[in-house]
């Protein structure tokens, strides 16, 4: 979660409508070349535990490469809010037979905790993302969820190199630069659907995700 000065809140507003105003049939071609390049990565192998987000309106739709992953063998995960005030979410277990509800963010979300997951125990973290920057910087809706979600591997980076965490956006997303703040935790891996970027290494003592 970027500070919210006024060049972070005017880049989210104009990202924000850039996204809601592509072309319907264009975006569904876009995110089938999205969820095919995540498919490849190696690390999404069977048996994987993988945290995925259900789509808001304008961000990239992974639901199109769910019932592959589900027969590859992968564990998908999805976030449900614990509490909306306090910033804080968890990953549950999400298959075909979970049990759905919407939540004040008008999302689906799982409706109980079985198969809840602390994030560090994932593998991989697919993040929906507002803007992204060759750097691995992300810049979010704002809300900060994921920035909590993922404190603990922020804080012992050296120890816990899980969940490997993969960016997906459209390439009109991409950024020239983004501040990152101290509590960040950089991309590995960016997904759009012109290809898949591996961000740029970082100096030693440096948080590199």
């Amino acid at each position: 979660m970027a500070e919210p000065t006024p060049e972070v809140r005017a880049a989210r507003r104009r990202l924000r409508a850039l996204r809601l105003s592509l072309d319907a049939r264009w975006k569904r071609s876009a995110e089938q070349r999205i969820c095919m390049e995540l498919l490849r990565l190696s690390a999404l192998r069977r048996g994987a535990r993988v945290g995925v987000y259900l789509a808001m309106p304008g961000e990239v739709d992974l639901r199109a490469c769910f019932a592959r992953a589900w027969r590859r063998g992968i564990r998908l995960h999805v976030p449900r809010i614990a509490s909306r005030r306090r910033g804080r979410m968890h990953f549950v277990a999400w298959t075909p037979r979970t049990a759905r509800c919407m939540n004040t963010y008008g999302i689906e979300e799982p409706a109980g905790t079985d198969g809840l997951r602390p994030v560090v125990d994932l593998d991989v973290v697919v993040l929906p993302t507002l803007g992204f920057d060759r750097d691995g910087n992300r810049l979010g809706m704002g809300a900060g969820f994921y920035d909590r979600a993922l404190q603990r591997r922020r804080d012992d980076a050296r120890r816990w190199r899980r969940p490997r965490l993969v960016g997906v956006a459209f390439a009109c997303q991409e950024l020239p630069a983004i501040a990152a703040s101290p509590w960040d935790v950089r991309l590995d891996v960016i997904v759009t659907e012109r290809e898949v970027i591996v961000p740029r290494r970082h100096l030693p003592g440096r948080t590199a995700g």
